[in-house]
């Protein structure tokens, strides 16, 4: 049975809070046996329930493909399962680690153990993906788990309570519901783990909050994640895929292209390419079931302002609509490109987070760079370029939470690489055995049998085993 917060949600947390910690204590490092029976049944639960998350997500939004939530949701979270139940007992085995001359003979190792009870704040833009990837790292790891899911994906949510409710009790998987209080009163709780996904804004308030009880947090938060195309990579294959990445969920993806670094003199026929990449891809957009709406009218009419506030200070704004729909009641907006964007709009201030992409132009690479680097640190990086040495430039002379070299989104897929971002795009990374590594104590063990070499250093100083062992130790 999942908790229904009450109107003081602070004691119902605590409570639940409390319930879970006495539970791990019951348990508190749970065999990989006991881990990868956790993981198959949340594997088998997902499969049985995919269906019936698609159709909650595609509820939630007011038309999502459904196609999007498996490729995207369903079927990565799986892999991401999979490889920890097949994983976990390496992951788990206790590392060797070197011992120092002088301290022989003894033995040195790191255990990994569970930390406890660990909480997870999920969001609405991938509300199934971005609950259970933190889910898997937290179970392989062997602890209990809180979450607080997003309240404007209602229909989700309530799926995924029943699902993991018929798997997990209480105790072990929980999820809870509410508003911004609720996500208030959850950040403040004295978990072992805190993991927040979400805007940079409300990353800073979480952290604020999990400061108080000094919780170690792993924030999952955005930026604006800057595309680059070099002055010889072919202009249509990079329109392609960065059109593939700015519509897929109507670029409501927080590794989506944000912007993007052309060179000067390519401009306009990227302007072609990208028009005739998104027709493509989306013939028609107001009825088509593969194009998703904005998820609500918030959202929609924050990115409106967008447009407006683009245009009234002289933006030059290219609509892509391929049939000439009209869009009006439709939840939906066609793609727009901003070109050559002045540093005081909106859509250069703020994350987009939908099918908006600003076009900044440069002139040589130098200074697509110096642009990125003058910028906060984004949570990706899409460069492409077939010149190996230019590549390997931007790699060293750039910062950002991951890069995906010649193609957009398909990083965050590969549940061996750790997701996460740098400065104002998050700390910490999780997927794959980084997240195993995330969710565990790397506790350091140092152990001596019956001989003590080091007591031959112990006081009275001055003798002569001290003035050999430090000439020695200076070698």
């Amino acid at each position: 049975m999942q908790p229904n917060m009450p109107d003081k949600p602070h004691l119902a947390l605590q409570q639940l809070l409390k319930h879970q910690r006495a539970a791990f204590q019951m348990n508190p490092m749970p065999s990989a046996d006991q881990r990868k029976r956790h993981l198959r049944q949340l594997a088998a639960a997902l499969k049985a329930f995919r269906h019936r998350l698609a159709e909650a997500i595609d509820a939630d939004f007011n038309g999502r493909s459904r196609d999007e939530t498996l490729l995207a949701e369903i079927f990565p979270s799986l892999e991401g399962i999979r490889d920890a139940a097949d994983l976990v007992n390496r992951w788990m085995r206790p590392d060797r680690r070197r011992v120092g001359i002088i301290f022989q003979p003894a033995q040195a190792r790191v255990l990994y153990q569970p930390l406890g009870v660990v909480g997870v704040i999920s969001p609405w833009n991938y509300p199934v993906y971005l609950t259970i990837g933190p889910l898997t790292g937290a179970l392989a790891a062997g602890n209990r788990v809180m979450i607080k899911a997003s309240e404007y994906t209602p229909n989700t949510t309530q799926t995924l309570r029943e699902m993991l409710a018929g798997v997990f009790a209480d105790d072990h998987v929980s999820v809870v519901t509410g508003d911004a209080d609720v996500a208030a009163a959850f950040s403040r709780l004295d978990f072992d783990h805190l993991l927040f996904t979400g805007s940079t804004a409300v990353g800073r308030h979480v952290m604020r909050a999990a400061a108080d009880n000094l919780t170690p947090v792993t924030l999952e938060l955005g930026g604006k994640s800057p595309a680059m195309v070099a002055p010889d990579y072919p202009i249509d294959t990079a329109a392609e895929r960065i059109a593939f990445g700015k519509c897929f969920n109507a670029g409501q993806t927080c590794i989506a292209p944000d912007y993007l670094l052309c060179p000067e003199n390519r401009l306009d026929a990227f302007v072609e390419a990208f028009s005739a990449a998104v027709t493509r891809l989306y013939p028609t957009m107001a009825a088509n079931p593969d194009y998703t709406a904005i998820v609500n009218q918030r959202q929609f009419n924050r990115l409106s302002g967008c447009l407006t506030d683009a245009r009234e200070k002289g933006g030059r704004l290219v609509e892509i609509n391929p049939s000439a729909e009209a869009f009006s009641d439709t939840g939906k907006m066609p793609v727009w490109l901003v070109l050559e964007p002045t540093g005081d709009m909106t859509v250069m201030q703020e994350e987009i987070f939908g099918p908006i992409l600003p076009m900044v132009s440069y002139r040589r690479v130098a200074e697509a760079i110096d642009y990125v680097n003058g910028r906060p640190r984004p949570l990706a990086l899409y460069y492409f370029d077939e010149n190996r040495k230019r590549t390997q430039r931007v790699l060293d002379q750039t910062r950002s939470g991951g890069v995906c070299i010649n193609d957009t989104l398909a990083h965050v897929a590969q549940d061996d690489l750790p997701f996460g971002g740098i400065g104002q795009s998050g700390m910490g990374a999780y997927h794959g055995r980084a997240g195993f590594l995330t969710f565990s104590k790397a506790r350091p063990v140092f152990s001596r049998g019956r001989l003590n070499s080091t007591r031959l250093a112990w006081p009275p100083y001055g003798r002569r085993i001290h003035s050999w062992l430090y000439r020695f130790l200076l070698r």
